[in-house]
């Protein structure tokens, strides 16, 4: 299966290259990119030079605009997808289906992905993807079996990709308006998470507590590892239980399940963690790599490297097993 790599910066970019990733993902400096942090992605010269790197590697880039376009702004996205296109990008991974038809109106000769932002996850919607605008992969959003992504790969015309590891989104993508209703601003708009700038950590007694926009999200005890405050990983008290009420800090890891992907039609496997360093990049990527090659009774071992760079330093098999509360 093809290993598709993140890349937040230049650096990182190298470094998933160097690592062994067949393919590395990035998106622009604005609005287009579902990872818009300060300080992370590419200007387009940049990017051009990060294809023409990856290229002389054997290394292909996809270049993700994969948030929804805003009315009366489309243009941004659309100077977007000139602009991947102009620097040679291998694939365009977007999420909007009007970007799709301008791509493809456009650039017929451009290959597409669909973005996991699109939610796209049975029969009808996926082929309607590819008949409409030839969509060429279809990234799945992370609510599937395996046995479910094995029915689907049955029925439908195109390659699947699936995420193999890093952060969990518990909904299904492209629809969570969470930190909208808390900071004003979402993942599928502006591409941007609970934005750091409006978070914040103070010390209450032993503990440690996370704040989003002035409402609380966690609170940690001592020795607790204490995560990023995201509203869909809080926790709350809710009907006189404390708890995660939509999903524990933890991070999506499939090891296990690497064989069972690849016999269910998994054409490549996805590594989330764009807005992590270069470090990470490479553990992660050359550890999965080395997973790919390995007999599976040697992979508990390449987890447990994993795990101490995981959300919560633990990591679930998610949607895979669907052993949810």
């Amino acid at each position: 299966m093809e290993l598709i790599c993140p890349a937040g910066t230049p650096a990182a970019f190298r470094e998933a290259v160097e690592a062994g990733a067949d393919a590395v993902y990035c998106g622009f400096r604005n609005e287009t990119n579902a990872r818009n942090f300060p300080g992370l992605n590419f200007m387009p010269e940049e990017l051009q030079s990060a294809i023409a790197f990856g290229r002389s590697r054997g290394v292909q880039t996809y270049v993700a605009l994969n948030t929804f376009m805003r009315a009366g702004n489309e243009d941004l996205w659309y100077r977007a997808a000139d602009d991947a296109v102009a620097a040679g990008a291998d694939a365009l991974i977007l999420a909007d289906m009007a970007l799709m038809d301008y791509v493809a109106s456009t650039y017929p000769e451009q290959r597409l992905h669909v973005s996991v932002q699109a939610s796209a996850s049975n029969t009808d919607a996926v082929n309607l993807l590819v008949e409409s605008f030839g969509a060429k992969r279809l990234v799945l959003p992370r609510v599937l079996t395996v046995a479910e992504i094995a029915a689907l790969a049955r029925q439908v015309d195109c390659e699947l990709e699936v995420f193999a590891f890093g952060g969990l989104c518990v909904m299904a993508e492209g629809r969570c308006s969470l930190s909208s209703y808390v900071t004003g601003q979402s993942p599928n708009m502006q591409g941007v998470c609970s934005p750091a700038s409006h978070v914040r950590y103070r010390e209450d007694g032993d503990d440690m507590v996370s704040e989003l926009a002035g409402f609380t999200i966690n609170r940690f005890g001592p020795g607790e590892a204490a995560g990023y405050p995201t509203l869909c990983k809080g926790r709350f008290h809710i009907a006189g239980d404390e708890g995660y009420a939509f999903e524990d800090p933890v991070s999506l890891d499939v090891m296990d399940h690497l064989d069972a992907l690849q016999a269910a039609g998994v054409t490549a496997l996805k590594i989330e963690g764009r807005q992590r360093g270069k470090a990470y990049v490479a553990e992660v990527v050359s550890s999965l790599r080395a997973a790919l090659a390995a007999p599976a009774a040697d992979r508990p071992q390449m987890l447990a490297r994993l795990r101490r760079l995981s959300e919560g330093q633990s990591t679930t098999s998610g949607a895979y097993e669907k052993k949810w509360r």
